[in-house]
């Protein structure tokens, strides 16, 4: 890295439009961070940080706070070499990423998220209404800056992981972890010893529960008890998976009902199928995940889902574009129409197709319904009649998302 000793001096005239680039720079367009978002996490390297919701928003953080950070700094002292700010959002990462497994190479973010905030200082830059000359010392400063501090950033960054590392490779919390880990990846590992080190039977049944939290809200264990006593379980057991991230297992053969949780706003829950013993244990976690990963992938407004409610919905969506597909052949105009004719076909389907028990439940005329379904039949592609299983699937997709 570049020492402070080695730093250029900035002429006056080049310092006055790195502050005035700076100042255009702090309030950035909505667009613009989206796709700093989706650089970010783009990349095969990136996959496994992608895949989970929880790293997903723990990245989005991150990239806010540093932009906010360097873009702050050269407002106050432009072009000066920008110091390190390990703000919370990049810790909460770290620890996350290290209770997941993963190593520096997940830090890649920094570097691709890099080149499109270069493309947009690029652009600040060009209207600034710099001479040729002028314009070419800022660009090599600002290169020189912002390379140097995302460099700057990681080796923080890997310093703390592996400082969080080492923490977690020592005491109870480590052992139960690794346990866990062990069992779900199949690996050989007596039950006798399993039991022992997570102080929970393996035998009998077992629900498994991903809960979650976006912004770090601290709800995580009042959603816990929550779950508990809507579960009527007599124990659970906990794993601390992250910042924001708990995985629970409760010695249940029925999963609680979402109906029953009064959940903070912010905390989500993905539960699993009821399984027995060790097969059980991990596949009811399993489902969990894909429930988890479902409810991010469709940016659902739903806190709670139980994989036995989404089973279907999980399939259909597991390549946006194809779901996005599957909507629009099937439904057809229908998609875009107000919400009382989309959910009056919904439910028409649900009572095998009665307009009189439709028509109670929904708590209105059965003529109503009929003029509903008639409307349908004229955006719908093909005639409800012949196509009742696939509009079902695709509103069901429509319940789901957000």
């Amino acid at each position: 890295m570049v020492q402070n000793a080695a730093w250029p001096s900035i002429p006056p005239r080049i310092a006055d439009l790195f502050r005035q680039g700076a100042e255009a720079a702090l309030d950035p367009p909505a667009d613009w961070i989206e796709g700093l978002h989706a650089a970010s996490l783009s990349g095969e390297r990136m996959r496994p940080v992608a895949e989970d919701p929880v790293l997903v928003a723990g990245v989005r953080r991150s990239n806010v706070a540093n932009l906010g950070q360097w873009t702050a700094a050269n407002v106050r002292h432009p072009g000066v070499r920008v110091p390190v700010d390990l703000a919370p959002e990049l810790l909460d990462t770290a620890r996350d990423l290290v209770r997941r497994g993963l190593d520096q190479r997940a830090l890649d973010s920094y570097r691709t998220g890099q080149s499109v905030a270069w493309r947009r200082w690029m652009d600040i830059c060009f209207g600034l209404g710099a001479s040729p000359d002028e314009l070419r010392a800022l660009l090599d400063i600002s290169s020189l800056s912002i390379s140097t501090f995302v460099e700057d950033t990681i080796a923080a960054v890997s310093e703390r992981m592996e400082r969080e590392r080492a923490e977690l490779t020592r005491g109870a919390h480590a052992e139960r972890r690794a346990t866990v880990t062990l069992i779900l990846e199949g690996a050989p590992i007596s039950r006798a010893r399993a039991e022992a080190q997570l102080g929970y039977r393996l035998t009998g049944p077992h629900t498994a529960a991903i809960i979650w939290s976006s912004d770090a809200s601290g709800q995580l264990e009042a959603a816990s008890e929550a779950l508990v006593r809507a579960g009527t379980a007599a124990s659970r057991l906990t794993i601390v998976a992250g910042a924001a991230v708990l995985w629970l297992w409760l010695p249940v053969a029925v999963a609680p009902d979402p109906r029953d949780l009064d959940l903070p706003p912010g905390v989500r829950i993905a539960i699993g199928r009821p399984a027995a013993d060790l097969d059980g244990f991990r596949r009811s976690h399993l489902d969990a995940v894909a429930t988890q990963r479902m409810l991010t992938r469709l940016t659902s407004p739903q806190q709670v889902a139980r994989y036995t409610d989404v089973q279907l919905v999980a399939l259909l969506t597991a390549d946006p574009a194809q779901a996005d597909e599957f909507l629009d052949d099937t439904l057809g105009d229908l998609l875009h129409a107000d919400a009382e004719t989309r959910e009056t076909v919904a439910v028409y389907v649900r009572e095998q197709c009665s307009a009189t028990r439709t028509a109670e439940k929904l708590f209105t005329h059965r003529n109503t319904v009929v003029r509903r379904l008639a409307r349908a039949d004229t955006l719908l592609p093909r005639p409800l009649a012949g196509t009742t299983l696939s509009v079902a699937a695709a509103l069901e997709v429509l319940r789901w998302r957000g």
